[in-house]
């Protein structure tokens, strides 16, 4: 947590300016194809965009929104390819551990290279990105940001209580949409359940600018953003495999693996309740 002198402002910039130095180093290892580039590129996006959302309260108004605005975009550009990557390795690790009836190795080979070829449409759209002059103006919108910080005089608020009172903001923002998910019907549940995931990954991101002293906080906003984001890929998976499963040689594998999406989505939401509680503690917000 910030020292005692410490304002929400200086707070705020220091966590721009962090994920401004990642998201300017790694255009190159994108280019690279480095491994895990593109997924960090893709969460520094929205790192930056969520503490700009989050904290706008104490930024002028309509400031950012320009800047919010390409920060979604490149994060969108990047990601078919990451989720493309991310979906294929579920698949293929998920494959070989079917019964040896199914021809494991074959299928995840199979599926490997179905990802791979996906991946090569993506990448495109990446590089394009990448070499875009929204791209560039971006990375000068977030020099000026921090050369010339557009904050409101309640930025030089004790960080401590501001800190305390957004976080709690979020965790009551990521129940509202945990409850809601929980009660709504069988054909809108999932949309409810992802729209919660990404309450909690900004709740997490809160937390993570808080710093040190919101360490519980910030570790079960991250439990519950990752039990919802295992169901999310279970409903993608399950998904691709409906669409893919017509051209495979290889329906009853494609069967089974579809099988095993629909029970890992299943006990994501058994699960659920039980996460959500230990993350909706109030005391877990009194950090400042």
């Amino acid at each position: 947590m910030a020292g005692s002198g410490t304002t929400v402002g200086q707070v705020l910039m220091a966590r721009i300016e962090a994920q401004a130095v990642v998201l300017a180093g790694l255009d190159d290892a994108v280019r690279a194809d480095e491994p895990d580039a593109v997924h960090r590129m893709r969460v520094a996006c929205r790192r930056l965009r969520s503490a700009l959302r989050t904290f706008r309260r104490y930024l002028a108004p309509g400031s950012t929104d320009d800047l919010v605005a390409d920060l979604r975009w490149l994060a969108a550009a990047l990601g078919r390819a990451r989720d493309g990557e991310v979906l294929t390795a579920r698949l293929a690790a998920q494959a070989r551990d079917l019964p040896a009836a199914c021809g494991p190795e074959r299928v995840a080979r199979e599926l490997e290279r179905w990802g791979r070829a996906e991946y090569r449409r993506a990448w495109p759209e990446v590089t394009a990105a990448l070499d875009s002059p929204r791209r560039r103006a971006l990375g000068t919108s977030l020099g000026r940001l921090l050369a010339d910080p557009p904050l409101r005089p309640r930025a030089r608020h004790p960080a401590g209580p501001a800190l305390t009172r957004l976080a709690a903001r979020e965790q009551r923002r990521t129940g509202r949409r945990v409850h809601a998910a929980l009660a709504a019907p069988p054909e809108t549940r999932d949309a409810a359940l992802h729209e919660a995931r990404k309450a909690a990954k900004r709740a997490r991101y809160t937390g993570e600018t808080a710093g040190p002293g919101a360490a519980r906080y910030t570790e079960r906003m991250k439990a519950l953003q990752e039990l919802l984001g295992d169901h999310q890929d279970a409903v993608v998976a399950a998904a691709t495999l409906t669409r893919e499963a017509p051209t495979s040689p290889e329906p009853f594998a494609y069967g089974a693996l579809y099988a095993r999406q629909l029970a890992a989505a299943e006990a994501a939401r058994e699960r659920l309740p039980g996460v959500w509680k230990r993350a909706s503690g109030r005391k877990l917000t009194r950090f400042g």
